[in-house]
């Protein structure tokens, strides 16, 4: 019999929800090892904001970057063997933004970016058209076409995630996180169709407060992912008491909550089937599976390319042993 051509598209794509290095590190594994229209990875754009008059996208770059193999290696974000010669030009202009470390080849990403939105392309259509030129075959999209950004309300002050990220150096103490304009956004086209015909759901170990949440506040996304029938799976970034990067730890112990992997299960407790932690916090697994999950154990640290791949076939390993036997009825777009 022939194929209904109306038919709802099969799921068999892997939904990743990223942000920053780490989010990066596991998309990358999951790229090496699924086909492009097997995977899309949705990326947090809470930390976007303007310098110099240019819309910068940093988790976005961060993962294209990474996909595209051209990552700085050393510090996870930026460009490799980047020059910062106009950066210089700007701080001998006093130019009052000049403490946010933009690259020469990263400026040029920015300058295309806000050039395309200019000429009103959406942030989705804008990042598509750069990592096409970049040669990034995997889908990346942004987590909305409309601003969203992450405020800390701290000891000094309401802070823009990137004044306190790299400004302050995550120093000042945070009573409370606001997601400016969350309420008013809504997913990006790539990101409710993601959901909608996923197979299984990864949380890449991203920063549970700044990278995970901001999607998570934008109408309907939470609902359907509580929603979703297929398997949820997420890797802690907590390994040991520590992050393995950024202030996950010191924002977990701030908010009131544990500064351990299960601090970060709490967060997800709703939304998520199976949590992941590093065999360093093998004796946490009996907390996060009173919180209604399954805790599995393993090497969680990636420090290359080989510790990505096999960190993202262990997770994609355990999606499949825990997916449905039956096709999943579909799950509920988010709210339009």
């Amino acid at each position: 019999m022939p194929a209904n051509p109306h038919a709802d598209p099969p799921r068999n794509k892997c939904l990743a929800l990223a942000g920053g290095v780490g989010g990066a590190k596991l998309a990358l594994g999951l790229s090496k090892i699924l086909p492009p229209d097997e995977l899309a990875v949705i990326v947090n754009t809470g930390d976007d904001d303007l310098f110099h008059g240019l819309h910068v996208s940093p988790d976005l770059d961060t993962v294209m970057y990474t996909l595209a193999a051209i990552a700085n290696p050393e510090t996870g974000w930026g460009v490799a063997g980047e020059t910062f010669r106009a950066l210089d030009a700007l701080r001998a202009y006093a130019a009052p933004d000049a403490w946010f470390n933009l690259g020469d080849r990263d400026l040029a990403t920015h300058i295309r970016r806000s050039d395309l939105l200019q000429q009103g392309k959406t942030l989705s259509q804008a990042t598509a058209s750069l990592c096409a030129a970049l040669g990034v075959k995997r889908p990346i999209a942004p987590m909305s076409d409309h601003p969203v950004r992450t405020i800390l309300h701290t000891d000094e002050g309401a802070l823009p995630m990137q004044q306190y990220f790299v400004k302050r150096r995550c120093e000042p103490i945070v009573s409370a996180i606001e997601y400016r304009g969350a309420a008013d956004a809504r997913p990006s086209p790539a990101f409710t169709a993601a959901i909608a015909h996923a197979a299984a759901i990864v949380f890449c170990p991203s920063n549970p407060f700044l990278s995970v949440a901001p999607m998570l506040a934008i109408p309907g996304v939470r609902s359907a992912i509580a929603d979703f029938t297929g398997p949820r799976v997420a890797v802690s970034p907590i390994i040991g008491g520590k992050a393995v990067k950024g202030p996950a730890a010191k924002l977990l112990r701030e908010l009131g909550h544990d500064a351990t992997s299960v601090g970060v299960a709490r967060q997800y407790a709703d939304i998520c089937d199976i949590f992941i932690i590093d065999t360093a916090d093998s004796a946490l697994a009996p907390e996060i599976e009173a919180l209604g999950m399954t805790a599995l154990v393993t090497d969680a640290m990636m420090l290359n390319d080989a510790d990505k791949i096999r960190l993202a076939q262990f997770a994609l390993n355990t999606a499949r042993q825990t997916a449905p036997t039956t096709a999943p009825k579909p799950a509920p777009k988010p709210a339009p």
